[in-house]
This record gives structure tokens, C-alpha cells and sequence, in this order.
């Protein structure tokens, strides 16, 4: 997969986990963005280390996108666990 390809898949992952974890968190869309492709790195690295399951190589690949939602959403709870929920705040 090359650049474009981690980063479009970053920010689809990124908008899932908002989605699943509602709530008014700063960044907008470059926020969304970036903890989408650190999240599908964390997800991919997990799955690796852990699972022992190797990074498929293929965009519309299953395991890929579980992967890279699933790191988005750790990646989006650490973050909210680290510096609060915005919307409490408010």
C-alpha cells in the first residue's frame, strides 16, 4: 500500500472511532486524521506483535480495517484518558 492509500484508510479509520466514541475532542479533521493513521499503525503493530498476524498487503483486506479501527479507538481512549473529555468541560 503506499502513502495515500494509509492515509485515506487513517482517516476512515479515525472517523469510525469517532463515531463509536462520541464526544468534542479538538483537532477536527486533521485531529481525526492523525489519530486514524497512528491508530492503524498501533492496530498494525498489535497484530503483529500479538497476534502474530502479519499486515496484509491489501486495501479492501478485513482484518486490515479491524486492525486499523481497533488501534484508532485505543489510540482515542489513551488520548481522552490522558487529557479528559472535552465534553465534560463544557
Amino acid at each position: 500500500m503506499g502513502i495515500v492509500s494509509w492515509l485515506v484508510l487513517g482517516l476512515i479509520a479515525g472517523v469510525i472511532a469517532k463515531v463509536l466514541l462520541p464526544g468534542r475532542d479538538p483537532g477536527g479533521i486533521v485531529g481525526t486524521t492523525l489519530i486514524g493513521i497512528v491508530g492503524s499503525f498501533i492496530g498494525g503493530w498489535l497484530s503483529t506483535k500479538f497476534l502474530h498476524e502479519p499486515i496484509p498487503k491489501d486495501f479492501g483486506e478485513p482484518r486490515m480495517w479491524v486492525a486499523s479501527i481497533a488501534g484508532a479507538l485505543v489510540l482515542l481512549i489513551a488520548y481522552r484518558l490522558l487529557f479528559g473529555n472535552s465534553r465534560e468541560r463544557r
